[in-house]
């Protein structure tokens, strides 16, 4: 039986989801043997190979001047953050506590949109945004006894990556995205060498660490295929939502894998912030069914 596009694209984002916490997770393994500008070159090296294999396979020609626009330096620039925090986030805390916290991505593009872009947000969409980043505060408990100050390093990987998704949305649709992947790992990769010396220098690598930096880069350029299939196929409002379904997976790898055991705070501010999520997801969807109704019974000319 043929799959509905939703169901596709549900399929699709839950899949992304799951590729990208697994991605994630080999990543905190691999920070307890390497430095992070280390597994950055290495793992930029694989997925700039990988993704110009892809590029040169698809013979679409590559433009110096198309990944040297503003837009596209600001994005990488903003990539550039959120690799280095998050990575430095998720090497020091765990792992389910930065997943949880990252979950507040759609609450912070909505706020970003409001304020750079005029974009219309009204009351109840605000009250969503406030108590969202409430529930971040009860997972980063910002007192004594529960707070690391590397909890704020996952928080401000979130604000770099709200302002490069707001800053892809205003990049020409006339430059290939493949390219400005093949851009960002190539800045990351070099980055990566950049920071390797003061980061203690160039550390051996096992066998074992090497097929986990491959995976890594297959992972992330398969999981970003996806995403991409996934906002192709079916209704946005329908289909973003499953991002969500990566908290599933970070909780089940966080006591599988690194035998943590969340706690009840964590749990609490993650049902929060995915609750004010799911509501920003409505109120978007309401808003521009209302839109369009609106548009459909206005004569033309008015």
């Amino acid at each position: 039986m043929a799959l509905s596009e939703n169901t596709r694209g549900a399929l699709f984002m839950a899949t992304a989801m799951a590729v990208f916490s697994c991605n994630d997770a080999l990543v905190k393994t691999l920070t307890h043997d390497l430095s992070i500008p280390q597994i950055m070159a290495v793992r930029g090296v694989m997925t700039f190979a990988l993704v110009l294999a892809v590029t040169l396979s698809l013979r679409t020609g590559f433009s110096l001047r198309s990944v040297s626009h503003p837009l596209v330096l600001l994005r990488t620039c903003f990539d550039l953050g959120a690799t280095l925090t998050y990575f430095n986030a998720l090497a020091r805390i765990d792992f389910a506590a930065a997943y949880s916290i990252t979950q507040s991505l759609p609450l912070a593009v909505t706020l970003g949109a409001a304020l750079l872009f005029h974009e219309p947000v009204g009351w109840r969409r605000w009250s969503a945004i406030i108590v969202g980043f409430l529930g971040v505060l009860l997972i980063i408990q910002p007192g004594p006894d529960g707070f690391s100050s590397y909890s704020l390093l996952a928080l401000v990987s979130v604000v770099f990556t709200a302002a490069r998704d707001l800053t892809t949305r205003r990049i020409s649709a006339d430059i290939p995205t493949l390219h400005v992947t093949l851009f960002t790992s190539f800045v990351t990769m070099t980055v990566g060498f950049a920071l390797l010396v003061p980061a203690g220098g160039w550390q051996p690598i096992s066998g074992d660490n090497w097929m986990k930096l491959s995976l890594t880069a297959v992972a992330l350029f398969c999981a970003y295929q996806t995403v991409i299939l996934a906002m192709r196929s079916g209704d946005i409002s329908f289909v973003a939502p499953f991002r969500y379904t990566s908290l599933i997976w970070a909780l089940l790898i966080g006591v599988l894998a690194f035998g943590e055991r969340p706690g009840t705070s964590m749990l609490i501010g993650a049902a929060i912030v995915i609750s004010s999520g799911l509501y920003t997801f409505y109120r978007e969807s309401r808003r521009a069914s209302d839109t369009a109704k609106t548009s459909a019974v206005t004569p033309s000319g008015v």
